[in-house]
């Protein structure tokens, strides 16, 4: 069971199924209250990275640790529960919680609206296996990243104009955002490893 479950799902479906079952073995307010517990989670972590801030010279735009939390919450949790938990983050960043970035302006909030189709591809292509490895997860993490910059840059665009887009937009944040690209992805296999090897442990 453990090896047909580790080659489809993601890192949390494994993790949950082998603690508590079956979903069909559950009562339905168990799986909601589970559910509920991870999206609470999703948005802490995001809130949390949302305070890590580097301010940078000459753009609107900081780095901050939210594209970390956003790809490695997508892959570990799914297409459907890293969605989930990005929606919930951004909604009650929208109601006025302090989830956000503390940041002046709206420039940077296209990027915000990227973490959304950036949740859905990673964690899609990590439900698939694309978390296994080093490189195939540098793939799936590319592709969250390159959401992000589809949603953000045309919104920073809209503020300073596309010919200061490159400028402000992508020179300053190359270096950091592949870091953190690197790093989720080299997370994910070695959370990978560490499941498997407890629950093997377990099964014998």
């Amino acid at each position: 069971m453990l090896s047909g479950l580790s080659q489809r799902g993601s890192l949390v479906d494994v993790v949950t199924t082998a603690l508590a079952g079956s979903a069909r073995t559950r009562p339905v307010a168990i799986r909601w209250l589970r559910e509920a517990a991870l999206a609470v989670a999703g948005v802490t972590l995001l809130a949390l990275s949302a305070r890590l801030i580097i301010p940078l010279p000459d753009t609107p735009v900081p780095v901050t640790g939210q594209t970390f939390a956003v790809l490695l919450l997508a892959a570990a949790y799914g297409a459907r529960r890293g969605l989930a938990a990005v929606m919930l983050y951004i909604l009650a960043g929208v109601a006025g919680l302090p989830v956000f970035a503390a940041i002046p302006g709206l420039a940077s909030y296209g990027y915000l609206l990227g973490f959304v189709p950036a949740a859905i591809v990673t964690g899609w292509l990590a439900e698939r296996g694309w978390d296994r490895t080093f490189l195939r997860a540098i793939i799936a993490m590319l592709a969250g990243e390159i959401a992000i910059y589809l949603c953000g840059l045309p919104w920073l665009a809209y503020f300073v104009g596309w010919g200061n887009v490159y400028a402000l937009g992508v020179k300053y944040f190359i270096v950091g955002d592949t870091l953190k690209m690197l790093t989720a992805a080299l997370l994910l296999p070695v959370a990978w490893r560490g499941v498997r090897a407890a629950l093997g442990r377990e099964s014998r």
